[in-house]
């Protein structure tokens, strides 16, 4: 192991790949969102690549590409449960990180709380949880409600319910289930804390009917680059997924969130950045350009205004003149940042709504990236060494091709420059990623009484 700072590396797998239009390459698993063989054989890649992590975005409906079936019949659409899936990958898997969005406003803090320390259990500690806030009003129409909650109750909400799920992880101390048979105790009740919570957003009483996780708590993943994101991500994250256009913009964000990090009583290493990159790899710089033109022709029209409908805050495009500019719009009560970051791009390149759409298509707002191996580890090492990231969240533009080339071809070249590992750390998802293990709010010492009061 080299004794350079090492990077850090999740490898982000949607069923057929990142572009929009991924599952119609040739050599893509059109059913890679409900075939477990293919994200069996995906998340044993990423093992062999040693990445510290395997992340699974979700949400709880259907996104609209457009304006009715017509468009939407022509996106996958379609995927597995994350948790779900990561639990049977678990079984097939013995070191890469096991992570999944989850979210806050459309779940209760019991059952996720319950649901991530089962997979903890079932990965000896491999689990991640990316906290959210939904964006999609979708969404909310299939949870008894007509319109979204609004933003910054949704963060507001969010912060409860981590609060609530930390208190639900410890409900047990670590050594608190003696099983003894002899004497007949099966735990020591000293060491059950019930959290009792009585909050604004929820009344949760516990304790949690799984034990203390073997991390402590999962890894704790948010992907929130807005102002509330930032301050969510500084009080409570300890991964952050970002999207960042330019070494410039990241490392302002850089600087920006670990400057928060203080005030939290928090060191800069207990957070790690990782902006999210899509990399096209060939053996020629014109042989990378080759591999994204043949994804950009299979982009349906329909397809790709309706990613950008979605992306821009869920605003209909579909009215506006595909080749003009894009139209001043009202300020979303979806994803502010992505939204910010595509207008603030399409501006900047001065892009018509069809040219925005393209540049979009693959990597949705993040990083592209094309070239042979050495340029992207090029590109990585930038990034890294200069402030902009602890590591990155990789994007492969279809699968599972763009994942093999990633590992077959830039992991060894990042080895090679000691700034990757040759074989993991731990064999916890925390102790790869350099992470303490959490100390029980309730054990320790200043929180005792807390806990003997519950």
């Amino acid at each position: 192991m080299s004794t350079k700072k090492q990077l850090r590396l999740g490898a982000f797998l949607p069923g057929t790949g990142h572009h929009v239009a991924a599952w119609r390459h040739p050599n893509a698993q059109a059913d890679g969102g409900l075939n477990f063989q293919h994200y069996r054989q995906l998340a044993q890649t990423a093992e062999r690549g040693k990445f510290d992590m395997i992340f699974l975005a979700d949400g709880v409906a259907v996104r609209q590409r457009g304006e009715g079936k017509e468009a939407l019949s022509r996106t996958s659409v379609v995927h597995f449960e994350p948790l779900t899936l990561l639990s049977a990958l678990s079984a097939v898997t013995e070191h890469i990180g096991l992570t999944a969005t989850v979210s806050t406003t459309y779940n209760e803090p019991y059952h996720l709380a319950r649901k991530f320390a089962s997979l903890d259990y079932l990965s000896g500690g491999r689990a991640g949880w990316n906290l959210v806030t939904s964006a999609s009003e979708a969404e909310a129409k299939n949870f008894n409600r007509e319109k979204h909650m609004e933003h910054t109750l949704r963060y507001e909400r969010a912060q409860e319910f981590v609060d609530v799920v930390k208190a639900l992880w410890d409900s047990w101390e670590d050594d608190a289930f003696l099983r003894d048979k002899e004497s007949g105790v099966y735990f020591d009740p000293d060491k059950l804390h019930i959290p009792n919570h009585k909050g604004e957003h929820f009344s949760v009483r516990g304790p949690l009917n799984v034990a203390r996780p073997p991390q402590g708590y999962p890894v704790i993943i948010q992907a929130g680059s807005s102002e509330d994101g930032k301050n969510l991500a500084a009080k409570t994250a300890e991964v952050i997924f970002t999207a960042q256009q330019t070494l410039q913009e990241a490392q302002a964000f850089y600087t920006d969130v670990k400057g928060r990090l203080v005030k939290y009583g928090r060191s800069p290493d207990s957070l790690k950045i990782m902006p999210g990159v899509f990399p096209v790899i060939g053996k020629t710089e014109q042989e990378a350009a080759d591999k994204f033109a043949q994804l950009q022709e299979l982009i349906d029209p329909q397809v790709g205004l309706g990613l950008l409908s979605t992306m821009i805050g869920g605003f209909d495009l579909s009215g506006y003149p595909v080749d003009g500019p894009l139209p001043d719009l009202p300020e979303t009560n979806g994803g502010k940042s992505r939204q910010k970051l595509l207008t603030e791009l399409a501006h900047r390149e001065n892009l018509t709504i069809r040219q925005l759409y393209l540049s979009i298509a693959g990597a949705r707002g993040h990083k592209q990236i094309f070239g042979t191996p050495e340029q992207i580890a090029d590109f990585l090492e930038d990034w890294f060494v200069n402030g902009g990231a602890d590591g990155f969240n990789i994007m492969p533009p279809y699968l599972p091709g763009g994942l093999d080339d990633f590992v077959n071809l830039v992991i060894p070249e990042l080895q090679r420059r000691g700034l990757f590992r040759t074989e993991y750390e731990g064999r916890t998802l925390r102790e790869n990623l350099g992470l303490p293990r959490p100390v029980n709010q309730f054990a320790s010492p200043q929180l005792a009484a807390v806990g003997a009061s519950s």
